[in-house]
């Protein structure tokens, strides 16, 4: 069965292929079609921004479509300086991995060189014009001013996340230490929400 993911994201899709091509699911991405549709991401949330962007893919391939977002709460930040929906859009461009990385870690830079955050994350599946949701949250964590070597394409702001359990960035957790951490993850409770929502 072939399932769409709308998004161009490589760490988003390298989360989930293997294991639904493990199911008999065939994620494809925006980035296998011959178009990209230009979407205003105008939601209040990430569910309503993954609904926006899943139910315009749908509606164009008939194709059964994940939408995904996500937001970022950062303590201590005034509200007008909150990334929330925009995490990579800043005053109305388009970071690249790069520069999300340079301003998140002046921004952090500015109010003490550490702050705790959290991940809100939403998906929605959008199959025969009906949508199901689900949103999960990953937070206590720390952002900070001085990002480590290491970089994911598509995740960079795991460059300057800590995880307080280690007192070390995410990306320098040793194998063992990442799968302890990713038990508190959502991963397989999602893959269960995508197999659910796609065979129904």
């Amino acid at each position: 069965m072939k399932v769409l993911f709308a998004t161009t994201n490589p760490a988003k899709i390298g989360k989930y292929k293997k294991e639904l091509e493990e199911k008999g699911i065939e994620l494809i991405t925006i980035n296998d079609l011959d178009f990209k549709l230009d979407i205003d991401e105008n939601g209040k949330d990430a569910i309503e921004n993954a609904y926006i962007k899943a139910k315009a893919y749908y509606d164009k391939t008939k194709i059964p479509t994940i939408g995904m977002d996500n937001c970022l709460f950062i303590e201590g930040l005034p509200a007008e300086k909150q990334p929330g929906t925009y995490v990579r859009r800043v005053n109305g461009k388009e970071l690249t991995d790069d520069e999300m990385i340079e301003y998140y870690s002046n921004l952090v830079g500015e109010y003490g060189g550490k702050l705790t955050a959290k991940w809100v994350f939403g998906m929605v599946i959008v199959n025969n014009n009906i949508p199901e949701t689900c949103s999960w949250t990953k937070e206590k964590f720390y952002l900070v001013d001085k990002p480590c070597e290491k970089r994911i394409p598509g995740y960079p702001l795991d460059s300057i996340s800590i995880i307080p359990e280690y007192n070390k960035y995410f990306l320098e957790l040793t194998e063992e230490e990442k799968k302890q951490y990713k038990k508190k993850d959502s991963k397989d409770s999602t893959l269960e929400f995508i197999i659910k929502s796609i065979k129904m």
